[in-house]
């Protein structure tokens, strides 16, 4: 594929409404734990608000959401980077596992065995669709591509994190053997199928969907605060705090940037090495560094709902979610300022 140049006109870049909800998203996260360190009894399963039962429709109604708020037109515009996609997706579900590897040989030694299959959890989940969308279209990027590899990262999470998962969950977790075909259908049952539903639902209700967005959005962030207020119960219910004390947070905040940082700067290094242009590059370095919380909290739950040590296998990822937030904003208005000011004439590559 080639390139010619073209140029177009940026608006001014006005602030971005994803971070606010960042930052609420970020307390709620912080309430969550320490409502569930006070008072677990009113969250752990079978407790006085039932969150075990109401968390598996949270989780159905959380997903059938997705699937309403995701064009299909974006999907196909977006489908021709075929390099693109290939290097997003072998970074999400190949590099980062073997990043994993290579730190676990290191560190091993010092992470108990709950704290390091978080990080493979983490190492093992699908990008991000929202931020990464929402970041790649503050830097200026190709939010169609970008909208494209989230969306198919999420689909095939569905298929690939519950196996790469069954692979090491014998060395974590009380050392059981995972039942990989029940665990992909029970995934695929509560993920994929009411995603699949919503799309089919779009042409009939994505009007009415565009109108009630926010209420959405609310929706989407309480349902994956209720889950994480219902797993670190049922962990400090079970001795979380007494057995591991705050050290465990140090671990989990350093291991998340000892992911984050490297797979940023890796990321880059081969899509430039690729040729890829900048639009690209901001694709394959936002999409192919991001994990999910939206999609992982719920489907830990599912993987791992039997486990008492649920509230740290979840750690990573919430570090993890909160620190890409904050490190990739700044990069995009890195990016989005990459040549004249706002509102000049920008030079744009496109295929041809």
């Amino acid at each position: 594929m080639t390139y010619k140049s073209r140029t177009v006109t940026f608006p001014k870049t006005r602030p971005s409404r994803h971070r606010g909800a960042a930052d609420w998203f970020l307390l709620g996260m912080i309430a969550a734990v320490v409502l569930a360190s006070l008072a677990p009894s009113i969250g752990k399963s079978g407790g006085l608000l039932h969150l075990d039962r109401v968390g598996d429709v949270g989780i159905f109604l959380l997903f059938f959401l997705h699937g309403m708020g995701m064009s299909t037109e974006s999907l196909l515009h977006g489908a021709s980077r075929w390099r693109l996609h290939l290097l997003v997706q072998v970074c999400t579900f190949v590099l980062f596992p073997l990043w994993w590897l290579a730190l676990r040989a290191v560190f091993g030694p010092y992470v108990e065995p709950d704290l390091q299959l978080g990080f493979f959890y983490l190492a093992a989940l699908p990008s991000t669709v929202s931020s990464s969308v929402a970041m790649t279209a503050l830097a200026r990027g190709n939010v169609a591509a970008a909208v494209l590899n989230a969306t198919l990262s999420t689909l095939l999470g569905v298929f690939l994190t519950p196996l790469l998962a069954s692979l090491v969950i014998g060395t974590g977790s009380g050392g059981h053997a995972m039942d990989l075909g029940h665990t992909v259908m029970k995934v695929a049952q509560m993920l994929l199928l009411p995603f699949v539903l919503g799309q089919v639902m779009r042409r009939w209700w994505s009007e009415w969907f565009k109108r009630i967005k926010p209420v959405t959005n609310i929706l989407d962030r309480g349902v994956i605060l209720l889950i994480v207020f219902s797993s670190f119960s049922d962990s400090v219910a079970d001795g979380l705090w007494t057995r591991h004390g705050p050290a465990l947070l140090a671990y989990a905040l350093v291991g998340a940037a000892l992911f984050l940082f490297p797979m940023l700067w890796i990321t880059r290094r081969i899509a430039t090495a690729m040729g890829f242009p900048v639009e690209d590059e901001i694709v394959a370095v936002f999409c192919g560094s991001k994990k999910t919380v939206a999609s992982g909290v719920p489907m830990a739950k599912l993987l791992f709902g039997g486990n008492p040590s649920m509230g740290v296998l979840v750690l990573p990822i919430l570090f993890y979610h909160q620190m890409q937030l904050f490190v990739c904003s700044i990069l995009a208005r890195r990016y989005a300022a990459r040549q004249d000011q706002a509102g000049s004439v920008k030079t744009v590559s496109t295929p041809v």
